[in-house]
């Protein structure tokens, strides 16, 4: 039996495989982007999971620490634009930190949508740091009878 030297197709999934390529250019480009040591704010991308239920496509983004108020979703070219600010709210002077990982500052995440949505239908909630966001699916078939003369 020839052994073949190419990749199976079998379980290969294009939204994981996407994913993973947004997070290694998001690792690569924090390296790059300068941050201010001083006020300890920081670019950061939520993590999203993003899945379709019915005929809606669900985005379920996660945003601790985060005010409803201080989040913006847009739809806009086939994608999600989902960009804030987590505030911190006041700085503990007791005590020495051994460490700090807990993000504050502003955030931005662009999710591109698989299919095309009804954007003035959206829905979006925000409870216990998880933005939902409900995306109708729009009607793909469009079906326009041409007049032969």
């Amino acid at each position: 039996m020839e052994r073949r030297d190419v990749p199976s197709r079998i379980g290969w999934n294009p939204l994981k495989e996407l994913a993973r390529i947004e997070s290694e250019l998001n690792k690569l480009f924090s390296e790059f982007i300068p941050t201010k040591e001083d006020t300890q704010l920081v670019a950061w991308s939520p993590r999203v999971d993003v899945y379709e239920q019915d005929n809606n496509i669900i985005i379920e983004a996660e945003i601790p620490g985060a005010k409803k108020e201080d989040i913006e979703v847009k739809i806009k070219d086939n994608a999600v634009i989902i960009r804030g600010e987590v505030k911190k709210e006041e700085e503990k002077k007791e005590g020495n930190y051994y460490k700090k990982e807990r993000f504050y500052g502003t955030f931005e995440r662009i999710i591109p949508l698989p299919t095309e949505v009804k954007a003035e239908e959206a829905k979006a909630e925000f409870k216990d740091g998880i933005l939902k966001l409900i995306l109708p699916k729009a009607n793909q078939e469009h079906e326009v009878k041409i007049e032969v003369k």
